[in-house]
């Protein structure tokens, strides 16, 4: 590994993605890997936009969230749009999220409490079993 490039391989164990999940972000045009014959070298900026693309999908961004998002990258405000854009959706996101996580609370509440009348249901019966024994 050069300082400027990276193989696939190297992206790969570096990142812990696979090959395919780099193919298919170069083919969706979020990653621009120079190429050397059938040898794809990744750049710095292909190694930050792949950090960014990965963070993105940890926060439940869609790729075309995480596209408009790079592409701001290059207006030429100091990156003021792009962090701005970005913090726009992750409040939105964080807003999902929560709203996500309360939803997914409240069913596990009421699993739980299902399961409790499940076991005393089936306590009863085993209860009026041996009684009748």
């Amino acid at each position: 590994m050069s300082e400027e490039t990276m193989t696939i391989r190297e992206m790969c164990d570096v990142y812990d993605v696979t090959p395919r999940t780099l193919r298919f972000y170069e083919s969706k045009e979020l990653l621009f890997p120079v190429r050397e014959g059938q040898k794809r070298l990744f750049t710095k900026r292909d190694r930050a936009r792949l950090k960014l693309i990965l963070r993105g999908k940890r926060f439940g961004f869609s790729l075309e969230e995480i596209r408009q998002l790079l592409d701001l990258y290059d207006m030429g405000d100091q990156q003021a749009t792009q962090m701005q854009r970005t913090y726009e959706v992750a409040k939105h996101r964080l807003k999902d999220m929560e709203e996500q996580r309360d939803e997914l609370n409240e069913a596990i509440d009421d699993l739980r409490e299902q399961l409790k009348w499940g076991e005393q249901f089936l306590t009863d019966l085993t209860t009026q079993k041996d009684a009748a024994q």
